[in-house]
């Protein structure tokens, strides 16, 4: 009996710590990778961390992350292959940012994604996006200012911008499959560009300047009919995609004045329902959207202290936000025929045996002949600290 518990104990003792230990000094902190298809290989770029330059005692001045790049037949070849020229084992498991290549995405992503899903070290909670105009290699070869790292400049504008302007979107690695394998929605990638001087942008020289010759900045959103990209939405049409799924936390909205000027709304709460059915035979989908929102900014003369202005205001506002959900479903069914909505989802919930029926034919007519309700309700709640614009009292 003792002989047997010295032999368990000996055995927990093995068993215990971490079974792939391996020092921090050994790794090469990858925060963004770049995935782009040159010819018939893959070639990954990997933006790794210079640990002594993010430490403020021991920093030199040079740049606080470096770039690693190599070809291979897949993603997988390709980012072991970095290790030609990186001293350090390219370690993932940090990764904010992934980068697909505008070319590779026009090709497919779905296999390039599969390493990403399927290696234990990397976490699916980094977001996607894709590289418009040029290569994710190019997008990751560009100095930052304010963050001093790339990815996490990256990282973190796609997040504000999602949460403070709904014209982009952040999608991470299991929402972007999520959609890829389902039968009633396709995926959508917010695009990713830089602007300026490319080649400044590449030195120390772009992050000197207050105003810097290139930036990373984020432009309207890719359309994905099952994994290949197949068209862009535009600035508005992004917004109104954003509308429609219920991912609006806060944005703004310009309206015309009931007689002339202009008037900003702040959305400060978007509720969109989405309901699927089948009328007479054929599919249909009602998108009830309820809007909360403050008047923001007022170039015109309305006197706010009166109920009916704020009406008028909403009732404008209401039929902006239509106008600009109905244009943007219409011209993703005529443009991409990609259900990017998810709508093919809601008739599936409401009527699985019907969709049961359809869903074969979803992706080439049954999306695109589809007719949607949209009604949309506002509520304005505020008008900020003063009524009226002091605009009223300014002399010409």
């Amino acid at each position: 009996m003792k002989k047997c518990m010295f032999v368990l104990l000996i055995l927990s003792l093995l068993l215990t710590g971490c079974w792939d230990r391996r020092e921090l000094n050994e790794l090469g902190i990858t925060l963004a990778l770049g995935i782009d298809k040159v010819e018939d290989e893959y070639q990954v770029t990997a933006q790794v961390v210079v640990p002594s330059e993010i430490s403020t005692k021991s920093s030199t001045g040079r740049s606080p992350v470096t770039l690693f790049q190599a070809n291979g037949e897949t993603v997988y070849e390709a980012l072991r292959k970095l290790t030609k020229n990186s001293p350090r084992k390219i370690y993932p498991g940090h990764l904010r940012m992934l980068v697909i290549g505008e070319d590779l995405a026009e090709e497919g992503i779905g296999e390039s994604l599969e390493l990403m899903s399927r290696d234990w070290e990397i976490r699916s909670d980094f977001y996607v996006v894709v590289a418009k105009d040029m290569t994710a290699g190019e997008v990751l070869n560009v100095t930052t200012t304010l963050e001093s790292i790339p990815a996490n400049k990256m990282f973190n504008t796609l997040e504000t911008s999602d949460t403070t302007w709904a014209g982009t979107n952040a999608i991470t690695l299991d929402e972007l499959i999520a959609s890829l394998t389902s039968d009633g929605k396709e995926a959508v990638l917010t695009g990713i560009l830089v602007t300026g001087d490319q080649e400044i942008g590449t030195s120390k020289q772009n992050v000197e300047s207050i105003t810097p010759a290139a930036r990373i900045v984020y432009d309207d959103v890719a359309v994905f009919k099952k994994d290949k990209l197949v068209g862009w939405l535009t600035e508005r049409e992004s917004k109104g995609y954003s509308e429609i799924i219920n991912d609006v936390q806060n944005t703004v909205t310009s309206i015309s004045c009931p007689e002339e000027g202009k008037a900003t709304i702040e959305i400060i709460q978007l509720d969109s329902k989405m309901k699927g059915k089948i009328n007479k035979g054929k599919p249909e989908v009602d998108v009830n959207i309820k809007v909360k929102g403050n008047i923001g900014e007022v170039e015109c003369q309305i006197n706010l202290t009166e109920q009916k202005s704020i009406v008028e205001l909403e009732k404008i506002t209401e039929k902006k936000l239509e106008e600009t959900i109905n244009m943007t479903i219409e011209s993703v069914q005529k443009q991409y025929e990609s259900d990017i909505f998810g709508f093919g989802e809601a008739i599936h919930r409401s009527n699985p045996k019907e969709w049961k029926k359809i869903k074969e034919q979803w992706r080439d007519e049954g999306f695109s002949e589809l007719s949607a309700n949209v009604k949309v309700d506002v509520k304005l709640q505020h008008t900020g600290t003063v009524s009226n614009s002091y605009l009223e009292d300014v002399k010409d």
